[in-house]
């Protein structure tokens, strides 16, 4: 592939940076996928951690980032079965990769990008 197709492929509708953006932009996926980061949860505990989400937004959190490879489910059979969500590999790289550098970018730059939203 040349740097010219590499380049074109960011605006074909199912590229490859496209599906990648497409993770950011549901609210509250990547803040289930920081809640996550901390270790293998049951969705009680997340829903705990995460504070105000629905549980009609975690599920739907929930299932998209299944879809996406970005976590896994684990289900105990027992009474009562036990469901606990953790990181895939993948998970973890895009948490420990790209949201960290965004996170370390919104405490450098989030009080000039509020102030900026208040002037515009």
């Amino acid at each position: 592939m040349t740097e010219h197709d590499a380049h074109c492929q960011e605006f074909v509708a199912d590229c490859r940076v496209r599906a990648a953006t497409d993770l950011f932009t549901h609210t509250w996926d990547p803040v289930v996928l920081a809640a996550l980061s901390e270790g293998r949860r049951r969705r009680l505990a997340l829903r705990t951690a995460i504070g105000g989400i629905s549980d009609k937004a975690l599920t739907d959190a929930l299932h998209r980032l299944l879809a996406n490879g970005l976590i896994e489910r684990d289900a105990e059979t027992g009474v009562p079965p036990r469901v606990e969500y953790a990181l895939t590999a993948m998970g973890r790289s895009l948490v420990e990769g790209p949201m960290a550098a965004l996170g370390r970018w919104a405490l450098e730059h989030g009080d000039e990008l509020l102030e900026a939203r208040e002037r515009g």
